[in-house]
């Protein structure tokens, strides 16, 4: 009946997530988490114990678009069934820590999950002659998914199984095994700090007015004709943007079999000139995720292509780089609803650009 009862909160849970009318937009912000439930655990047969419920709390926090991380506690304790007597407890608590890799970052975001911790283990059975109490190693592996119904909630479920180690049998015969622990957990998500949509809101500035004209005064004789004026000299720049889809993957940094193409060419161009000053290399994101993330992403991949110009020849002592994040968008998409439509809106702010200097002057008048 336990069991029937998790199952259909489980199904309860999914049928409200399924009538939420919340946008999925992106929902990735490095945020930190808590995950309080319940569980139910189908307990090894050498523990001698009946299934049983339980319940959890977990910390987690998004690291990266595709992983997380989760440190936190639980609790379950069932019956004996040793056929010796029915009033002693099985308990077991476990702390540890856990790895998710996410397959997504949309609403529903399935996950692999891998940890290691440590476990009390608690077998004392017919007035303490069978088992006993054992410290031990936990490890633990699964699978499950999240589902968030805003940016604030949501629920998290995952079947995981537990080994870790036990005293079983009664009295002058006791062992330590290792046992197997099938846990299935159910949670409700609550994300910390402000939502996306408030993190990467764009203030729109007014323009200044425009100054009142002065008063004009009468016009005085005109001046006998002079010679212009030399324009100044100015070293000759060649700027060259390159699409962050040609360069990389999504949210990567190793340059694609294209990208390498494409600097191919890059490169060709800048040699092409033996006066170089100086080539520099600007990163630039978009505004998805939080500032710090897209920083290092930018400098990352502008390091990337960096390396690559120098292995290509272009002398390394006249190439800087620099990531910018998500400064100087070249579009704003305000409006765009849904995380696939705004990725592909923001395309032509994921960029690098390349600036190559050279001495040769250009753009002055020759006396």
């Amino acid at each position: 009946m336990k069991a029937k009862a998790i199952l259909a909160a489980v199904a309860t849970a999914l049928g409200l997530a399924s009538v939420s009318a919340f946008a999925d937009e992106d929902l990735y912000r490095e945020a930190w988490y808590a995950v309080p439930g319940i569980n139910y655990n189908w307990t090894d047969s050498d523990l001698k114990a009946d299934d049983g419920m339980g319940g959890f709390i977990r910390f987690g926090k998004e690291l990266t678009p595709n992983w997380d991380i989760q440190a936190g506690a639980s609790y379950a304790r069932t019956d004996e069934d040793t056929n010796l007597s029915t009033r002693g407890k099985y308990k077991q608590a476990l702390f540890g820590v856990d790895a998710l890799y996410m397959f997504s970052r949309d609403k529903f975001r399935p996950f692999l999950l891998a940890g290691l911790g440590y476990a009390d283990n608690k077998t004392r059975y017919r007035d303490a002659t069978w088992g006993g109490n054992k410290d031990s190693w936990m490890g633990n592996v699964g699978a499950g998914f999240q589902y968030l119904v805003s940016d604030k909630l949501g629920f998290q479920a995952d079947l995981r199984h537990i080994w870790s180690e036990a005293e079983t049998g009664l009295v002058g015969n006791r062992d330590t095994k290792t046992v197997g622990n099938t846990q299935l957990n159910l949670g409700v998500i609550y994300r910390f700090g402000e939502p996306v949509s408030k993190l990467l809101a764009v203030t729109e500035q007014m323009p200044a007015p425009e100054p009142a004209p002065a008063p004009v005064a009468a016009p005085a004789p005109a001046p006998a004709p002079e010679k212009p004026a030399a324009e100044p000299c100015k070293p000759t720049v060649e700027k060259m943007t390159l699409s962050a889809a040609e360069l990389f993957a999504f949210n990567g940094d190793r340059l694609s079999a294209e990208g390498k193409s494409k600097l191919d060419e890059t490169a060709q161009k800048i040699k092409q000139h033996s006066d170089i000053e100086l080539v520099m290399v600007d990163g630039y994101t978009d505004r998805l995720g939080s500032a710090a993330y897209n920083q290092k992403l930018s400098e990352r991949r502008a390091n990337a292509v960096k390396k690559y110009l120098v292995e290509q020849g272009v002398d390394a002592n006249r190439v800087q780089a620099v990531g910018k994040g998500k400064a100087d968008p070249v579009v704003a998409c305000e409006g765009v609803r849904g995380k696939k439509k705004l990725i592909e809106c923001l395309a032509p702010n994921r960029r690098v650009v390349v600036e190559a200097t050279y001495k040769q002057e250009s753009g002055c008048t020759q006396q």
